[in-house]
């Protein structure tokens, strides 16, 4: 599978499976029109959501996390954290390298990584800022457009990185459901 993209008045053929550095500089492309459709469609401040939030899932929210790969790398020193993900997710697994559903696994580990962190600072006295998952509904709650803008951005870039990688494709999701015994 070949995916053709504009890049800098001239276009760039990717060959189905990327390398890192395709990946990156897909989503760099690809997150301008993205925030101006979304802009033009939805305002100004959703745009720059959906922009931003674009980079950010194709930059340190990758599907690749499961790998040492150029996201993992920038994570820098935080890096340790996605540790138990990639020890956990096999590379190109059903948890990591499907739609919505890869999307929506990393996320829920961040969030869930995040309350365990507070919970271990917590146990040396230290008191943080008090958020609750009930906290975190209501602001979810208070900001639904823009909560649902930003998932749309992230889960957007997913789509990009597994289109690139030729994940996405029905064709080849059907012949591994029918396998034939032998």
């Amino acid at each position: 599978m070949y995916i053709i993209l504009p890049y800098k008045a001239k276009f760039i053929i990717v060959n189905s499976m990327a390398s890192g550095q395709n990946h990156d500089k897909a989503t760099k492309i690809c997150c301008i029109p993205i925030a101006i459709c979304i802009g033009l469609f939805f305002g100004l401040g959703h745009g720059m959501i959906a922009g931003i939030s674009f980079l950010i899932g194709g930059l340190w929210l990758s599907p690749d996390l499961d790998t040492y790969s150029n996201s993992l790398k920038r994570w820098g020193f935080l890096k340790f954290l996605w540790w138990p993900y990639r020890k956990l997710i096999p590379h190109r697994s059903f948890f990591s390298h499907s739609p919505f559903i890869g999307t929506g696994f990393r996320l829920i580990y961040i969030v869930l990584l995040s309350l365990i962190i507070k919970r271990l600072i917590q146990s040396f006295g230290i008191t943080l800022v008090p958020i609750s998952i009930f906290d975190l509904s209501s602001l979810i709650e208070t900001y639904r457009a823009q909560f649902i803008t930003a998932i749309l951005g992230i889960e957007g870039s997913a789509w990009l990185h597994l289109i690139l990688d030729g994940a996405p494709n029905p064709i080849k999701w059907n012949k591994l459901k029918r396998k034939k015994k032998p």
